[in-house]
This record gives structure tokens, C-alpha cells and sequence, in this order.
């Protein structure tokens, strides 16, 4: 299959991976900073009667992921049938009035088209997150995919921190005119960074279109891993990472206060701190595995945050000791999502790795709700005991361990590879 080589008229960066690392870090950083002022700003604004300040943060947060449910099958074709660059550019295109709306929103305090800018901003987040992730491998090539995807993680944890930071910041020293540059500025600077992206795409595939239907197209894209080594544990380790950290996320907020009787900003902090953490992690990762995947990170990563849960779970610890094991705990996490990761960009699946992101979205999402459920379940019968929280998430994490464990010898294999050797570190 012949290689093609788009035109480029723009080359604003020297190295390859700049403009795709840059582009998502500021769409993930888009998404935070508008979806955490309108959860800082908009809540003092008048709001209807049914309407709650609980019931706008809930919505608000759940029109960035609602659409990955419904829309993860078309992301995933558009991926397939088309330029994938042109797709997420496109996309960043099109977040330019979006983000205008959000700004006319702000000026007149209309709450609801606020919430309803924060929905487009998901779904177009949604439409282009299989082409955004895919060009990994077009930019670095088969050798590449370890660096590209541990970076381009940590780009993305670093645009969630920063974003809701800023956001926060924005919200105590309130201009509407510094609010509104900075969707409209960062909005511009998006897309041109977006469009400068250079590399080399598969040929377009317009033939195998699968099913848009979301219960169907996990369905088939099940079956399809199967017959592709390492994608379905590839697509379970990155989902079970995030069903790990919403619920850590989530426990935290009742842990710092209830345990440690910290203040909204130390809680606040605390989860800078796993942020800090879970980026590191992601970066350490890439430049340990250079240019292989390395599988044995996975038994690694997951055996660390495992032994980590574990003191959290049976240990009452001082506020300092505390924060070093999330930090901990959330660089393991890095460690072990960045080699899940990998596996998939590396399972030669050419035009079809669209799809395969697309239904990793879509189990993520499923996964995320599953852990939702499982902490709200847990709290209300513990009458919110956060260790036993933190119980939950060990025994997730020993789970985890063992199906790794029995799913290859390769991932034991390698990781006793990596402990008994000294680890060559790849620019």
C-alpha cells in the first residue's frame, strides 16, 4: 500500500511532534478552562427555577462526555474514510464560533447556551479524538508510538490541570473581556497550531464502514480485536486506568476533608498533585520505552499503584504522607496507561485504528460510569468511609494484575526483563 504524502503549507515547527502535542494540549485545555469557569462564574448568574448550582455542575460536566457514548462509532469512521488531519482540523475550525457562542453567553449570563456551548465543545471533542490519536503513529512512524503517546498523554493531564487552574484564577479576579480573549485567542491559536501538523496517512478506506449504532459497533469491535493480538487488553488497561482515577478523583474530595480536615484549596492541590503525577508518569514511561513498546510496564505500573492502594486502604496518614502517595500512586497510573496505550497504536491495523479508538472511547466511557456507580454505591453503604473506597480500588487493581498476568507470559516476561536489567533510556 503506497504512502501519501499530503501538502503542507504551513511549517511553523521544526520537530515533527510539536504542533500535535501543542493542539492537544489546548484542546484539552479549552475544554477545562470553559467547562470550570462556567462551574466558577455561572453559577452566580440568574438561573432557572428548576435548575440547582449542583444541577449546572452536573450538567456541565457531563456535556463533555455524554457525546462519546453516542458518538464514538462516527468518530471512528471519520477517522477511517478521511484525512485525519483534515478531520481534526476541521474540527478545531469549527470550535472558533463555538467558543464565540460561549462568549456571548458570558455577556449575557444565559446560563443554558453556556452549558449548551460546553455540549458542542464535547462533541467535537468526540468527532476528532480517533484522528487526533491515530496521527501518533503517522507523525512518529512504528518506532514512535511509545515517545508520541507518552508525551501526548502528559500533554493532555498537563492541559487539565492548568485549564481548571486557570480557570479558578480567572474566576476570583473576574473580567468578561479577559474571559472573552482567551476563548476567542486561544480558540484561533488552536486551529493554526492544528493545521500545521505534517504527516504521512493511509490512503483513505471508504469501504469497511461498520456501524454507527453504539451497542453494534462495540459488539463488532470486539470481535475484531480478537483477532488482533494485545488490542483488546490494550483497549481494558487504558479504560480500567480511568475507571482507577475517576474514582481516586472522586475520593479524594471526601478523604481530604472528612480525614485530613483540609480546606477546598489543599483539597484542590491534593489533585493538582495526582495530576502532576499521572504526566510524569505518562513521560516516564515514553522515554523508558524509546522506541519499543514495553509491555512490562504495565505489570509494573499496576503492581505499584496496587501496593500503594493497599497503605491507603489499612493506613491512617498524615496529611504529607498522604499527598506523596496519590502522587505516587498516580504515577504508577502513567506508567501503566502509556504501554496499554502503545499496544494499540502498534497492532499494524492501518486505516482501521480509527475504529479501534473509537470503541476504546467508547468502553472508557462505559468503564467510567462503572466506576462512578461503584463509588456512589460504596459511600452510601459505608456512610462515606473513604478507606473503604480506597478497598475498592485495590481490589480493581488486583484484578486488573491478574488478568494481565493470565492473559500472556509476555507481560511477566518482559517485566522481569525490566527489573533484572538496567533500563536503557531512548531520546
Amino acid at each position: 500500500m503506497l504512502l501519501t504524502q499530503p501538502r503542507q503549507p504551513m511549517k511553523l515547527f521544526r520537530n515533527k511532534w510539536t504542533p500535535l502535542f501543542l493542539s492537544n494540549f489546548l484542546g484539552v485545555y479549552n475544554d477545562n478552562f470553559v467547562k470550570n469557569c462556567i462551574i466558577f462564574i455561572a453559577v452566580g448568574w440568574a438561573m432557572p427555577r428548576w435548575m440547582t448550582q449542583s444541577q449546572l455542575i452536573s450538567m456541565v460536566s457531563a456535556s463533555l462526555v455524554v457525546p462519546y457514548l453516542f458518538l464514538s462509532p462516527l468518530a471512528g469512521r471519520l477517522a477511517v474514510i478521511y484525512s485525519k488531519k483534515s478531520v481534526f482540523s476541521f474540527c478545531k475550525l469549527l470550535e472558533i464560533p463555538v467558543l464565540i457562542l460561549a462568549c456571548l453567553a458570558f455577556y449575557f449570563h444565559w446560563v443554558l447556551v453556556a452549558v449548551f456551548s460546553v455540549l458542542l465543545m464535547g462533541i467535537l471533542s468526540c468527532l476528532y479524538s480517533p484522528s487526533k490519536y491515530s496521527l501518533i503513529r503517522d507523525i512518529g512512524g512504528e518506532k514512535g508510538v511509545s515517545f508520541g503517546s507518552g508525551v501526548f498523554e502528559m500533554m493532555a493531564f498537563l492541559g487539565i490541570l492548568i485549564g481548571t487552574v486557570t480557570a479558578s484564577v480567572v474566576s476570583d479576579f473576574y473580567n468578561q473581556w479577559v474571559v472573552f480573549g482567551l476563548f476567542s485567542g486561544l480558540a484561533v491559536l488552536g486551529f493554526i497550531i492544528t493545521y500545521s501538523i505534517r504527516a504521512v496517512e493511509l490512503p483513505e478506506n471508504k469501504d469497511d464502514l461498520g456501524h454507527l449504532n453504539p451497542v453494534r459497533f462495540l459488539l463488532d469491535s470486539f470481535r475484531f480485536a480478537r483477532k488482533h493480538r494485545y488490542v483488546n487488553s490494550a483497549v481494558f488497561g487504558a479504560s480500567a486506568f480511568w475507571l482507577i482515577g475517576g474514582m481516586l478523583q472522586m475520593n479524594l474530595v471526601i478523604h481530604c476533608k472528612q480525614v485530613n480536615h483540609a480546606s477546598n484549596t489543599t483539597t484542590g492541590l491534593v489533585m493538582a498533585c495526582a495530576a502532576v503525577g499521572i504526566a510524569l508518569g505518562c513521560w516516564a514511561a515514553g522515554r523508558i520505552s524509546g522506541k519499543e513498546v514495553k509491555k512490562g510496564l504495565i505489570l509494573i505500573g499496576i503492581s505499584g499503584m496496587s501496593v500503594l492502594f493497599f497503605l491507603l486502604t489499612f493506613f491512617h496518614m498524615g496529611l504529607c504522607l498522604f499527598v506523596f502517595c496519590v502522587f505516587s500512586v498516580a504515577f504508577m497510573g502513567g506508567l501503566f496507561q502509556i504501554p496499554c496505550l502503545s499496544m494499540l497504536q502498534d497492532s499494524h491495523l492501518g486505516r482501521k485504528l480509527g475504529d479501534m479508538i473509537g470503541y476504546l472511547n467508547l468502553v472508557t466511557f462505559i468503564f467510567v460510569l462503572l466506576g462512578t456507580l461503584f463509588f456512589s454505591l460504596t459511600t452510601y453503604l459505608t456512610s462515606e468511609n473513604s478507606f473503604a473506597v480506597f478497598g475498592v480500588i485495590l481490589t480493581a487493581c488486583l484484578l486488573v494484575t491478574l488478568y494481565f498476568l493470565k492473559k500472556s507470559p509476555e507481560y511477566w516476561k518482559e517485566t522481569k526483563e525490566m527489573i533484572l536489567k538496567k533500563p536503557t533510556y531512548k531520546p
